[in-house]
C-alpha cells in the first residue's frame, strides 16, 4: 500500500507533512463482516467483549481522560 503525503500549512508553523488517507477503496466481500454477536458463541463470550470495548465504562480505576489517577 502505497501512502500519500500531503503538505499543509499549520497554525503558528511552516508547512508539515500530514498523512493522507490510509484505507483500502472498496467494499467487504461478505456482509458477515463485522458482525460480532455471530462469531460468539456464548452469552459469556459475548459480555466479555462488550466489557473489553467499554473499559473504561467497567473499569474500577477509572484512568485516563475522564479522571486523574494523581490529583493535581
Amino acid at each position: 500500500m502505497e501512502y500519500i503525503v500531503e503538505m499543509k500549512t499549520a497554525p503558528g508553523r511552516e508547512e508539515v507533512e500530514i498523512l493522507g488517507a490510509t484505507f483500502e477503496e472498496g467494499k467487504p466481500e461478505s456482509y458477515q463482516v463485522g458482525r460480532w454477536r455471530q462469531k460468539l458463541e456464548s452469552r459469556q463470550e459475548k459480555l466479555k467483549y462488550l466489557e473489553t470495548g467499554e473499559r473504561y465504562y467497567y473499569s474500577n480505576d477509572w484512568y485516563g481522560s475522564e479522571k486523574r489517577k494523581n490529583p493535581a
